[in-house]
C-alpha cells in the first residue's frame, strides 16, 4: 500500500470520527432537557412510605392507594371528609375534661379550619344578585330526611346550577338540606348566568317543574318569580359578565432544546406549583384554604403520560390566570410575572403570546393597569374577584 493510500485512509477515519462526534453532539443538544438526577431520585423516594417498610405505593392496588385530589375541583368534598373524620375521632377519643375545654371555647387549629369551612359553606347560599329564587311555604315543620327524599336528584336546570335550601328551625339560618334537621320553610334557586350563557326560557321552565314537584311532594305552596323578569335579569347579568370576564394565558417556549415533562415539573415545583389530578397540569395554590388556585400551568397531557418521559419533547407550556376567580388581595398578576421570570431564566425559555410570538416583559405593564380597572368594576357590582358570587358566576 502506497503512502498516498495510507494517508487517505487515515484522513477518512478522522473524518468519520468527526461526523460521528458531530452527530452525537447534535443529538444531545437537541434532546429534551431532563430533570436533574437528584430530583428524579427524590421523586422515586417520595413514592415510598417508610411505614410500609420499602413497599412501592405506586404498585399497590387502586383501592389501597389514596386518590388524587384536584385542589380546585375536589377541595370542598375533601375538606368535608376530613372534617367528618376529625369530628368522629374527637368524639371517640376526647376525655370529658377535654370536651369541656372545647365547649368553653378552646379552639384548636383543626376547629378553626372547620369554622372557616362552615363560613365558606354559608357563602354558598342563594343570592338574589345572581339567582332566581322561588319560595316554598310549608305548614309546621318538615324533617331534613323527608325533604331529601323528595328533592330533585340533579343539581342543574339545563346548564345552570339548581339548589334547594331550608330554614333551620334551630339556628334560624338558611342552609343546604341535611338529614337529622328540621325546617320551617324552603327556597329553591337557579343561577341566572354562567360562562355558558344566560338563563333561557327552557331552563327556567325546567326550574319551575323541579320546584313545583318538590312543593307538591311536601304539600307546600310555591311562590315562583316571573319568568320574563328573571330571563331579562339573566341577559343583563350575562352581558356584564361577558364584558368583565378576563382569563389571561401566556405561552412559554424553549429557546433551544425542548423540555421533558420531568424537567418542566422540576422547575415548576421549585416555583411553588403542585401537581393537579389531570396529567400535564399543575397549580399554584392559594394561601387561603378552599380558594381557587392563583395560577395554572399546563402542557401536553399525552406527553405527561408517555412511556419514556426523559425522551418526550414538550415545546410549549401554558400559564393561565382566571382573574374573577382570584382575589385582588393575593396579587395574582404580580405572581404571574414573577413565575414567568423564574421559569424563563431557569428553563432557558421565552415568553410568547397565544400565537407563539415572543413578548418582551414590558408589554405586561399596561395589562396590570387594565386589571385594576376590572377589579374596581367587579367591586362596584358586588361581584368582587375571588368572592363566592364571582366564582359561581364566572364558572
Amino acid at each position: 500500500m502506497s503512502t498516498l493510500q495510507i494517508s487517505l485512509a487515515v484522513v477518512g477515519v478522522i473524518l468519520l470520527g468527526l461526523i460521528v462526534a458531530y452527530n452525537t453532539w447534535t443529538h444531545r443538544r437537541n434532546a429534551p432537557k431532563r430533570a436533574d438526577a437528584e430530583t428524579r431520585l427524590s421523586d422515586s423516594h417520595s413514592r415510598f412510605d417508610p411505614a410500609l417498610d420499602g413497599v412501592d405505593v405506586t404498585n399497590l392496588p387502586e383501592s389501597v392507594r389514596a386518590p388524587l385530589v384536584d385542589p380546585l375541583l375536589d377541595a370542598a368534598p375533601a375538606q368535608e371528609v376530613a372534617s367528618g373524620l376529625g369530628s368522629l375521632d374527637s368524639a371517640l377519643d376526647a376525655s370529658p375534661a377535654e370536651a369541656a375545654a372545647v365547649a368553653a371555647g378552646a379552639q384548636a387549629p383543626e376547629s378553626a379550619a372547620r369554622t372557616a369551612q362552615q363560613h365558606a359553606e354559608r357563602k354558598l347560599a342563594l343570592d338574589g344578585l345572581i339567582d332566581a329564587i322561588a319560595t316554598v311555604r310549608i305548614e309546621g315543620l318538615v324533617t331534613g330526611d323527608a325533604a331529601l327524599m323528595v328533592q330533585p336528584t340533579t343539581r342543574r336546570a339545563g346548564s345552570k346550577q339548581f339548589r334547594i335550601e331550608g330554614l333551620n328551625a334551630a339556628t334560624g339560618e338558611w342552609e343546604t338540606v341535611r338529614s337529622g334537621q328540621r325546617y320551617t320553610a324552603f327556597q329553591a334557586g337557579v343561577q341566572l348566568a354562567n360562562r355558558l350563557g344566560a338563563l333561557n326560557e327552557i331552563e327556567f321552565s325546567e326550574f319551575v317543574a323541579k320546584v313545583q314537584g318538590f312543593g307538591d311532594a311536601l304539600n307546600a305552596a310555591v311562590d315562583l318569580p316571573d319568568m320574563l323578569h328573571e330571563v331579562s335579569r339573566a341577559r343583563e347579568l350575562d352581558q356584564f359578565a361577558g364584558e368583565h370576564d378576563a382569563q389571561l394565558s401566556f405561552m412559554l417556549r424553549p429557546r433551544r432544546a425542548a423540555w421533558s415533562p420531568g424537567y418542566i415539573e422540576q422547575h415548576a415545583s421549585a416555583a411553588g406549583f403542585v401537581p393537579a389530578a389531570m396529567p400535564g397540569r399543575m397549580q399554584l395554590p392559594s394561601e387561603t384554604a378552599g380558594h381557587a388556585p392563583l395560577l395554572t400551568l399546563a402542557y401536553d397531557a399525552q406527553a405527561a403520560q408517555a412511556d419514556n418521559l426523559d425522551q418526550t419533547a414538550v415545546h410549549e407550556v401554558w400559564l393561565s390566570l382566571d382573574v374573577p376567580q382570584v382575589p385582588r388581595s393575593e396579587e395574582p398578576f404580580q405572581r404571574l410575572r414573577h413565575v414567568v421570570q423564574v421559569l424563563c431564566e431557569g428553563m432557558d425559555g421565552m415568553l410568547c403570546d397565544q400565537n407563539g410570538y415572543q413578548l418582551l416583559p414590558q408589554v405586561l405593564d399596561p395589562i396590570e393597569g387594565d386589571l385594576q380597572k376590572l377589579y374596581d368594576k367587579l367591586d362596584s357590582r358586588e361581584l368582587s374577584a375571588g368572592s363566592m358570587l364571582a366564582r359561581r358566576l364566572f364558572n
